[in-house]
């Protein structure tokens, strides 16, 4: 009680000079925190509530609308569109042609050309857009890549039609999905197809690709291709040869070797009564003495005549 009676004596005194020197009397409150300056963090709280407390983003840069090295989604792809802690937005949605899908509440999205990640973000930006949901977490899924497809058909193997699950993928890699060329196949194929909305076609000579190292002959392809490979060109045999018939022209084969491949002629014929029968540019017929170092061409006729000794 002494105490607080002195303080109090004290304090009258002090006031009592501050009045006379024309200064304000001390602020003997407690004193009171500066509201403008930032708080300090809460280090009575434990390290793990500490840690969830909101700290400043750095900003992110924003994702690219779709990856090169990804799946693009084509007309006839289904996909399965769901919405996190929204099951009644879980959809199985069909490409169109022009690359559009119809979803509840957004109406219509493009989303062809786009990787499924792209395509997240697109729909998740019209429902946060619209409204519909909060903080939208969309998620994707392929469920059957019936576009980007193409087509190989011809003397293969597995003639059909194949996704393209990847993308650069070249024209001998889809004749290795179709269980390449059969042995009646040539050694060239025919890629048709539409580039920059015009008709595109090719033919691609495949061995020469690899055997004079020109990769770039071996093209890419496109959604909606088609890749044909023929019948290999063939010559015919006939008269004093021991094995006449049909064989497939070789690449710079000779009518020497043509020849041997019939197994030559036979105790009655000769080398030196050849006859080729040949069309010419006017598709008109042509009978030529050839010299067995020509070369044969496709639908050659060679005949070996019959030895006059």
């Amino acid at each position: 009680m002494r105490r607080a009676a002195l303080v109090c004596v004290l304090a009258a005194a002090l006031g009592a000079q501050a009045q006379d020197r024309g200064a304000p009397p001390p602020d003997t409150s407690v004193p009171q925190q500066d509201r403008s300056a930032p708080l300090p963090p809460d280090r009575s709280a434990p390290p793990q509530e500490r840690s969830m407390q909101p700290q400043a983003r750095t900003p992110q840069p924003q994702a690219a609308a779709a990856d090169k090295d990804e799946y693009q989604l084509g007309p006839g792809d289904i996909i399965r569109i769901q919405v996190f802690q929204n099951a009644d937005l879980t959809l199985d949605a069909r490409v169109s042609e022009n690359g559009t899908i119809s979803f509840p509440l957004i109406g219509s999205a493009r989303v062809g050309g786009m990787t499924t990640a792209a395509a997240e973000r697109v729909i998740a930006k019209a429902l946060g857009d619209g409204g519909f949901v909060q903080n939208p977490q969309v998620t994707i899924a392929l469920q059957a890549m019936r576009g980007n497809q193409v087509s190989v058909l011809g003397q293969v193997n597995k003639p059909g039609r194949f996704a393209l699950d990847t993308v650069n993928l070249r024209v001998s890699e889809l004749l290795a999905l179709a269980g390449g060329a059969t042995t009646a196949g040539a050694d060239s194929a025919i890629l048709s197809g539409t580039r920059d909305g015009k008709p595109f076609h090719r033919e691609i000579e495949i061995a020469e690709a690899f055997l004079k190292n020109k990769p770039q002959d071996d093209l890419v392809v496109a959604g909606g291709d088609v890749i044909y490979v023929h019948r290999a060109p063939v010559y015919y045999i006939y008269g004093e040869v021991q094995k006449p018939g049909s064989y497939r022209v070789e690449r710079a084969m000779t009518v020497r070797q043509a020849l041997a491949q019939g197994g030559g002629p036979t105790s009655r014929g000769t080398e030196r009564g050849l006859a080729l029968h040949r069309r010419g540019k006017t598709g008109a017929l042509e009978v030529v003495t050839p010299d067995l170092g020509d070369a044969v061409q496709a639908d050659d006729v060679i005949q070996v005549k019959e030895s006059v000794f």
